[in-house]
């Protein structure tokens, strides 16, 4: 046997005889890792007597149903409207968060599909424990407590389970290389297994990842250029809801979002998020406004607040929660600009209610509403829900998707809705009251008309 040392780029894959400080390709720091790989000494080259078989792409048969149903509709709308046979799925998130909790209820439902859970870290008692605390888990799912992906690799193909979940990647290892579990070739080598085990058998295959202090997946970034979807749990454990999002989906749209609420049973879909987040919204109160952003197909309602208060320091504070600060200071420069609010020496606080974060520019008016109403101490109309973007000259940007957007308010309750002129909208069509402006200074005008 012969053995070989190199040093593997955690981030982006890449092999380097010694050790560096700086990746090359990526242009990260300190991501080098030790790996020791031992092969059998080769005399020559293979030969290769067999041939590769070539297909026409009309002779390969297509199946428009191809897709297994979840029956689990937020998870359904991220995969990109089901399971496909055949694929490699990573789903991602902070411990805690709920992603094995999400992969078991997901069995309850795939019982014509003799789903098989395999657990590297939890025992058969401890998953009972936690099936039972679930609703309804079957009783004829096969547990597998294996962590040698060899072992998995035997117990998958000889079972007739076409939907198998791993839990988790970091916890399996192969015989073929001398190295932790955890580590970056053992995550490399047996997430490649387990990918050509799902193609070559057709089995979905679910594998459950860690993430590292800085929200991203846990051992080589090459790991999520190999699967085919990559889903992140999100979410903060101070809130009881959970989003799901599709960070890479060779599959579908990575546009889409699922919202679960967390609660003692396990999991629970939420249907209308928009009502979710506005359960607890502020009434009558200085620096509120209510958006509409779109995440995938959906839109949603959301609350943002703003406080703008004096500062005591030299340099004011721009302290901002769920929304992009660099916009915030472009649309603190337009409001300073062209409708002469001076914020140079007040501190501005923004927060997004319910800890979503928001990068739909359709935001942009009211959040600038938000900051107005906190400067100015009056509260904004609670059933006025503001949507445009805004541009450098104070211009109200045309958005997209405002149809459903403007439906989502009406079937909401509320009775305004203030939209970009340039944006064409039949008015008899709703029955709300659609108010178009063409500039940040006309909408503040209406927005604050009776103050």
């Amino acid at each position: 046997m012969k053995t070989r040392t190199e040093f593997v780029c955690s981030n982006c894959g890449i092999k380097s005889p010694k050790w560096l400080g700086k990746c090359n390709s990526c242009g990260e720091w300190d991501t080098f890792k030790e790996m020791v790989n031992s092969s059998q000494s080769k005399t020559g080259k293979p030969v290769y007597s067999e041939k590769v078989p070539v297909y026409k792409l009309d002779d390969i048969d297509y199946n428009q149903d191809y897709r297994i149903q979840t029956n689990i509709t937020e998870l359904d709308r991220v995969l990109g409207g089901g399971i496909v046979p055949g694929s490699l799925v990573l789903v991602g998130g902070d411990p805690g968060i709920g992603k094995s909790t999400l992969m078991l209820q997901m069995t309850a439902f795939l019982q014509e599909q003799n789903p098989m859970y395999i657990t590297g870290e939890e025992s058969l008692q401890q998953i009972k424990h936690r099936s039972i605390r679930l609703t309804g888990i079957p009783g004829d799912l096969l547990i597998v407590a294996e962590t040698n992906i060899e072992l998995i690799e035997s117990a998958i193909k000889s079972s007739p389970s076409e939907v198998i979940i791993v839990d988790s990647i970091q916890s399996v290892y192969t015989d073929r290389i001398d190295s932790t579990p955890g580590s970056v070739a053992q995550v490399r080598e047996c997430a490649a297994l387990l990918m050509q085990i799902a193609k070559q058998s057709g089995k979905a295959i679910f594998i459950i990842g860690h993430v590292t202090k800085d929200g991203f997946i846990a051992g080589p970034k090459i790991l999520e250029h190999m699967v085919d979807t990559v889903l992140q749990f999100e979410g903060d454990k101070t809130y009881s809801y959970r989003i799901l999002r599709a960070l890479k989906n060779r599959y579908g749209s990575t546009n889409e979002i699922g919202i679960f609420e967390m609660a003692d049973t396990g999991l629970r879909e939420v249907k209308n998020p928009s009502e979710l987040f506005l359960t607890h919204r502020s009434q009558d109160e200085p620096g509120i406004a209510i958006v509409s952003s779109i995440e995938g197909s959906r839109p949603l309602l959301l609350e943002v607040q703003a406080l703008v208060s004096p500062t005591g320091y030299s340099m004011p504070q721009r302290t901002v929660n769920g929304f992009d600060p660099k916009r915030l200071q472009m649309i603190l420069a337009v409001l300073e600009k062209r409708l002469g609010i001076k914020f140079y020496n007040f501190d501005v606080f923004v927060n997004v209610a319910g800890g979503v974060y928001l990068d739909d520019p359709a935001v942009d008016l009211g959040i600038a509403s938000a900051l107005v109403s906190s400067h100015r101490d009056t509260p904004i109309d609670t059933h006025t829900v503001i949507i445009g973007e805004i541009g450098l000259t104070g211009e109200v940007r045309q958005i997209s998707n405002l149809p459903q957007r403007i439906s989502e308010a009406e079937k909401l309750g509320f009775k305004q809705v203030i939209i970009p002129k340039n944006n064409f909208v039949q008015n008899n069509k709703y029955k709300i009251s659609i108010l178009p402006v063409e500039r940040i200074s006309i909408a503040l005008s209406e927005i604050f008309k009776s103050s």
